[in-house]
């Protein structure tokens, strides 16, 4: 896996699951590429000297790791791969791993296949190989993708196929205490209402087609806040908008003070392999969310019943403005949102799904006689 316990997709993708793997006495290690250090300043502009230091050490590290796999035959029996096991170049150590003959579950939530994703790490992203993920699809002896749309693509190349999304721990991630509002017709109510975006520097882009849409809002309702977690972003005239970086340690508690979660994208190829998660997010935790019409948002949300979808700047202030006034309607949202997490999209109930695999692809390569205590090789702390 590429990143550390802050990295999200390694986080709710292969770390949530760590204590059901335990309770079925599986033994994991891991061994992400990127430290925690070199995590923190990735996608930050300068810090080259860091950056390289940091992609030499991940790249000593990778070594190690192959040695270790090649020595230990009876040690690990599967080899997990979320994303890729090196961010440059060709699938060369995903091919080593084959050739050691490990069965490689290979593991993928966005569409790593395209080029180029993000805008703000040209760091790494110029020495990136898209290509290989076809590959590392060929080689492996089961896919986890996220959504259908990743599915269809390592169905080309692999019919070992599993659709699992991106969950989340819904005794972790819950409804705060509900606001004492009062229903409000006013379009200048004095009750504050706070409209959040949480992500990273790589999506933050996607706020840039809500700016026209934050100036309507300020002009029409004047207690209304815009807090972005993630990212620096302002807007010339507008002092209702407050920004910071995301931290781990403090998700919970921004998420806690959203009345309304929003999720802007555009649609093209890239976003369609999206796994939604954003959304997901704010629904665990009960915030009414408005998001885009783009790829799996569209199966996460039924418009109107657990959420709103919108894709014209008209949409986007319509509906916003509904929620705006409505603290009954926000609620009502929020609920229901929170119902389809709890149903669809909770670790618990997807923790079955990814059992399933490892044991699958670990009786297929021992029988029916080898169906305990395998270990598995995802790749940080041992």
């Amino acid at each position: 896996m590429p990143y550390p316990t802050e990295g999200a997709s390694n986080r709710q993708r292969v770390e949530q699951y760590l204590p059901y793997l335990e309770k079925e006495g599986i033994k994991y290690s891991l061994h992400p590429f990127w430290s925690n250090s070199a995590y923190k300043i990735l996608y930050k502009k300068g810090f080259y000297f860091q950056k390289v230091f940091s992609f030499i050490r991940g790249t000593a590290s990778r070594v190690i790791d192959i040695i270790g796999i090649a020595q230990a035959q009876a040690r690990y029996d599967i080899v997990f791969i979320h994303r890729e096991a090196y961010p440059v170049g060709w699938a060369f150590l995903e091919t080593i791993i084959s050739i050691l003959k490990k069965p490689i579950i290979f593991d993928f939530d966005d569409a790593i296949f395209l080029p180029t994703s993000s805008r703000h790490n040209n760091f790494i992203e110029i020495f990136k190989n898209p290509n290989k993920v076809a590959h590392i699809l060929k080689i492996s002896s089961h896919i986890i993708a996220g959504n259908q749309y990743l599915s269809n693509f390592a169905l080309r190349y692999n019919r070992c196929v599993t659709i699992i999304p991106t969950p989340i721990d819904t005794d972790r991630y819950y409804p705060a205490a509900v606001k004492n509002d009062s229903e409000s017709d006013s379009d200048s109510g004095s009750d504050k209402v706070v409209i959040g975006w949480m992500g990273s520097i790589t999506t933050l882009y996607f706020l840039n087609a809500m700016r026209s849409i934050f100036v309507c809002l300020s002009k029409r309702f004047l207690h209304v806040m815009f807090k972005i977690v993630g990212g620096e972003f302002s807007i010339n005239g507008l002092s209702n908008i407050t920004s910071k970086p995301w931290l781990l340690e403090e998700e919970i508690e921004d998420l806690a003070t959203f009345d309304i979660g929003i999720m802007p994208m555009s649609d093209n190829e890239w976003t369609k392999g999206k796994c939604g998660f954003k959304a997901v997010l704010y629904m665990s935790m009960g915030i009414p969310c408005i998001c885009s019409p783009v790829g799996m948002n569209k199966e996460i949300i039924t418009d109107g019943v657990n959420g709103f979808l919108a894709a014209t700047e008209d949409e986007w202030i319509g509906k916003l403005s509904l929620l705006i006034k409505s603290p009954e309607l926000r609620r009502k949202l929020g609920m229901a949102g929170r119902n389809t997490v709890q149903e669809r999209y909770s670790v618990n109930i997807n923790a079955s799904k990814y059992l399933e695999v490892l044991k699958t692809v670990n009786e297929h390569r021992y029988g029916e006689s080898y169906k305990e205590n395998a270990e598995f090789f995802t790749g940080g702390r041992d």
